[in-house]
């Protein structure tokens, strides 16, 4: 009590952390599974025979978590823009950690047979409806509580989470491979990062529950600015933004993913990398990805998130001409210049997306626009990548990127100005 008198704002440490280690759960969630998609589950979770179809399969799954995110969008952040961004944050980090730890005690297809992919599928689900409301409140706690100025400086902390999240999980999973066989990793070793995934859920919990509503928000309800059905709102009075924030994050997802979960799978069945050796130069690459957020967002504050973000995007055309000649040279390089531009584009992206829709349908307006990029953008990029790089080679996956990269700049050149 005395600290609710005492201390009813948000302390800036308390926000950033509390937004900071909420996406770094949730992205560490999510990369286990992407790693798992690649190394563990075409192997356990479906029918023995043809190790590139087993593959493809396991994409799929992968991509139903973007499927769900729409749906956790418009879910959470219904409930984020009417009754508030704290109690909304608590229930998506809960449903996203369940569904996780489920997947750590699952029965493979050789116990249950095809009813292990289903039930894999339907935890997959679960994960995508809890990021889909985790990134967005995620998001406005962070700018809701940023002094004048300070907006896309405060608003990369949740951004900070996808390369933390990254680290965590890759770590996680190279220290247990290191530590025991293939028979070890593939009976048990590969469960203990789902199942490890509660003792943060728990640390991110006891956060969340100590913060208080940002100041707009409470400053939105006060003046009576609530809607009663934030998805319509959106949908009928911000169409602009919603079509065109999509499209902006576009290039974001592709990138990303093909850096991440089509590398991993390209290097090491086609390049001759081991999964370790592999994940160790996708661990390096991702500390730049890291280091490069910081710097996008600070000159996002002197320069603007829209510069930024336009800037970032014609270097994602770039480096889709220079996609092929850059692996084929070195796994290192290719990495490591890969991963700067992502870190480029996503520092501001949060923050953009956010002050293109107003307090009282920003939850649900910019969780829908980074959601549907996701569709679009990320949940069939390994399938899209993997089958290109078949069909025509390589070099396809880079121009499939700049393509991406296209779209991203005319939506940019279009969105609308912020919100008020």
């Amino acid at each position: 009590m005395r600290d609710a008198v005492t201390t009813p704002a948000n302390s800036p440490g308390r926000v950033l952390f509390a937004s900071l280690i909420g996406t770094t759960i949730e992205f560490f969630d999510f990369y286990i599974y992407a790693t798992a998609a690649v190394l563990v589950f075409p192997k356990l979770f479906f029918p023995a025979g043809d190790a590139a179809t087993a593959t493809l399969q396991s994409f799929a799954t992968f991509a139903l978590a973007f499927v769900a995110r729409p749906i956790g969008s418009a879910l959470f952040g219904h409930f984020g823009d009417r009754i508030g961004r704290k109690a909304t944050l608590v229930a998506a980090l809960l449903t996203m950690g369940i569904s996780t730890v489920a997947i750590g005690v699952l029965p493979t297809y050789d116990h249950i047979g095809l009813m292990a992919p289903a039930l894999l599928a339907l935890c997959r689900l679960g994960q995508g409806l809890g990021l889909g409301g985790e990134w967005g409140g995620a998001v406005l706690l962070a700018i809701e509580n940023a002094p004048p100025g300070k907006r896309a400086w405060y608003g990369m902390f949740p951004q900070l989470g996808a390369p933390l999240g990254f680290l965590a999980a890759t770590g996680l999973f190279l220290w247990i491979t290191e530590k025991m066989g293939d028979a070890a990793f593939f009976a048990w070793g590969w469960r203990v990062p789902f199942l490890a995934s509660s003792v943060l859920v728990l640390m991110g919990l006891w956060m969340r529950l100590r913060l208080t509503e940002t100041p707009e928000f409470a400053r939105s309800m006060a003046m009576h600015e609530r809607v009663k059905v934030p998805m319509l709102n959106v949908f009928a009075q911000h169409p602009r933004a919603l079509i065109s924030g999509t499209f902006a994050a576009l290039a974001t997802f592709v990138i990303f993913y093909l850096m991440t979960v089509f590398a991993l799978s390209w290097a090491t069945s086609k390049l001759g990398y081991s999964r370790e050796a592999f994940l160790i130069v996708q661990m390096v690459g991702v500390l730049f990805f890291a280091l490069l957020i910081p710097f996008s967002a600070w000159l996002a504050d002197k320069r603007g998130g829209h510069f930024v973000m336009l800037l970032a995007t014609a270097l994602i055309f770039v480096f889709g001409i220079a996609y092929a000649p850059l692996f084929a040279q070195s796994g290192m390089l290719f990495m490591v210049v890969g991963m700067c531009v992502v870190g480029i584009t996503y520092g501001p992206l949060g923050t953009v997306l956010a002050q293109m829709f107003p307090t009282a349908v920003r939850y649900t307006g910019a969780s829908l626009a980074f959601n549907l990029a996701g569709i679009f953008g990320a949940s069939l990029a390994p399938y899209i990548a993997t089958w290109l790089a078949k069909t025509y080679g390589l070099a396809y996956v880079g121009y499939y990127l700049s393509v991406a990269a296209a779209l991203t700049l005319l939506a940019l050149l279009v969105k609308p100005r912020e919100a008020t």
